[in-house]
């Protein structure tokens, strides 16, 4: 059984910066891809970034320069540093481990940037 533990979402100003940690326990390959999704209210969920194993990094046009997803393999651990956040980035934020023997959830936290 895997579980993720989100923290770190909350209520921020415009401009604002948070920091969202996952962690993951349970039996979890230790190739794997962790990440972070995100939904906004009438929208479909959508890759924020995400991370393999060996260090491969993907981000969302969306958030290239402001995101910086990065992991911790010994803690199974993925963080989420969110600059310059924007209203747009109002979403319940999901993290996501990906491994060969399944797809992974956590149960989400709430972001909210008010302008």
């Amino acid at each position: 059984q895997v579980q993720l533990v989100e923290s770190g979402g909350g209520l921020v100003q415009a401009g604002g910066s948070l920091r969202l940690s996952c962690a993951a326990s349970g039996s979890i390959f230790s190739n794997n891809v962790m990440g972070w999704y995100r939904q906004a209210p009438g929208k479909q969920r959508e890759l924020v970034a995400n991370i393999i194993t060996g260090g491969t990094i993907n981000y969302a046009d969306s958030v290239k320069g402001r995101f910086t997803i990065s992991r911790d393999n010994a803690k199974n651990t993925v963080y989420l540093q969110m600059n310059s956040l924007k209203p747009e980035d109002t979403a319940v934020y999901y993290c996501n481990v990906w491994d060969l023997r399944g797809n992974y959830w956590g149960q989400g936290t709430q972001v909210t940037v008010s302008s």
